[in-house]
């Protein structure tokens, strides 16, 4: 009885050798893996070329510098720099140049004329991650530096308009008087005064006051700590002088007066001599002088410019 032998040899089933599992890796549906493979390096090289580092100059970019509250920046030095930046593209190119600023730092820096550095290390500057300043032109500017002080400024009242005819101001008052100022010492130093705002006379002929009315200063360093006074008026018709001869009697006898006064037209037109009073006062050592009496209705109204015993 014969036997049929059985081929030992075991079946593989389902599983490669390394040579087949290389053809099919290489050789077998070589088209599809190609373009896979192409649009792979295609979106490769076009992300890490985003991503390259690119330098780019900012123009124009605002330049703050901050100094401590007892010095002021007198000159008029750089107030714009441009800027080159080294970093993600994308990133550059999304930056709003309106919200850069680039801020240097001199409060340290003492009072005078000074040249001062500018570099990337030492400014403030918000930049996105990825991004660096790399330099900054101009790289160094002029500053004059000078000491902050304070002063109290006389007020001069500035007028506009003319009165009604035949009025003039006999006086103007300012409340308070001076003013404080602060600024840089030398501009402090040279201001004489400081004026009000225009204040209108047109056709007045009363007395008046203004209320808070503000005040000008042309130094736009210098900076006014009281911004507004009251300024009161006087006003009154023209005046003019007249000499009275009045009658002056003493213990020495009968004598007369020679009388300047100043004041309102028709008050001294309708005035009298003898409206007039000349009575002799007697002063700690003995000695006597006149005085004038004037009419209770004109006091405070007349100036008396001269009175002289004849």
């Amino acid at each position: 009885m014969a036997f049929q032998a059985e081929n030992s040899t075991p079946k593989n089933d389902g599983q490669f050798s390394f040579p087949q599992l290389l053809r099919r890796v290489f050789l077998e549906d070589w088209l599809i893996k190609a373009v896979a493979l192409f649009i792979t390096v295609t979106l490769w090289l076009g992300v890490t070329g985003l991503r390259a580092p690119v330098t780019v100059r900012l123009r124009n970019i605002p330049l703050n510098l901050r100094v401590s509250n007892d010095i002021e920046i007198i000159n008029s030095p750089v107030q714009e720099v441009d800027l080159d930046v080294t970093g993600d593209k994308r990133k550059i190119e999304q930056l709003n140049l309106r919200d850069l600023v680039v801020s240097l730092d001199l409060t340290d820096v003492q009072a005078g004329e000074r040249t001062v550095q500018i570099a990337p290390e030492n400014v403030l500057l918000e930049l996105p991650t990825g991004v660096r300043l790399e330099e900054i032109q101009p790289n160094k500017i002029a500053v004059k530096l000078e000491v902050v002080a304070e002063r109290d400024v006389t007020v001069r009242a500035e007028t506009e308009g003319a009165l009604s005819e035949n009025f003039e101001i006999y006086s103007q008052t300012v409340s308070p008087a001076k003013v404080r100022v602060r600024g840089p010492e030398s501009f402090v130093k040279s201001l004489d005064f400081v004026s009000t705002e225009k204040i209108s006379l047109e056709n007045r002929r009363e007395d008046f006051a203004a209320r808070q009315v503000a005040l000008n200063i042309a130094n736009p360093k210098v900076t006014l700590l009281d911004p507004a006074v009251d300024v009161s008026f006087v006003i009154g018709e023209n005046r003019i002088e007249r000499m009275f001869t009045v009658a002056a009697k003493n213990d020495a006898g009968n004598k007369t007066a020679s009388v300047v006064l100043y004041g309102g037209r028709s008050i001294l037109e309708s005035l009298k001599p003898e409206d007039l009073r000349i009575e002799f006062v007697e002063n700690g050592v003995g000695e006597t002088s006149p005085n004038l009496i004037l009419p209770v209705e004109i006091q405070g109204r007349v100036e008396v410019r001269k009175l002289k015993i004849n």
